[in-house]
């Protein structure tokens, strides 16, 4: 499962060298090659497609602060900021 993870976040790079690639290839045609103007399209589609499946990635991710985010050693150091301890003595009634 590791290794899906792994392609599907380099999709979008895929995708937006992929565009580059019909880009620069449209580009070398020259514009008096009746296909560049597809080529050039094709292109500019895959660089867009590329940069929406990166941004909807990002935002798919769940948000992590300094507050939501455990430290590495809160099991053997006590309690962490979710879970603050609890007072030793009772709070004393009307004072």
């Amino acid at each position: 499962m590791r290794m899906f993870t792994i392609i599907f976040e380099r999709l979008p790079m895929v995708w937006f060298l992929l565009g580059l690639l019909f880009i620069a290839t449209g580009l070398y045609l020259g514009f008096e090659y009746s296909l560049s103007f597809v080529y050039l399209l094709v292109g500019c589609s895959c660089c867009v497609y590329g940069v929406a499946i990166y941004v909807l990635q990002r935002l798919d991710r769940p948000k992590t602060t300094a507050e939501t985010r455990l430290s590495p050693n809160f099991i053997s150091v006590g309690p962490s900021v979710m879970t603050p301890s609890t007072p030793t003595t009772p709070p004393k009634r009307g004072q």
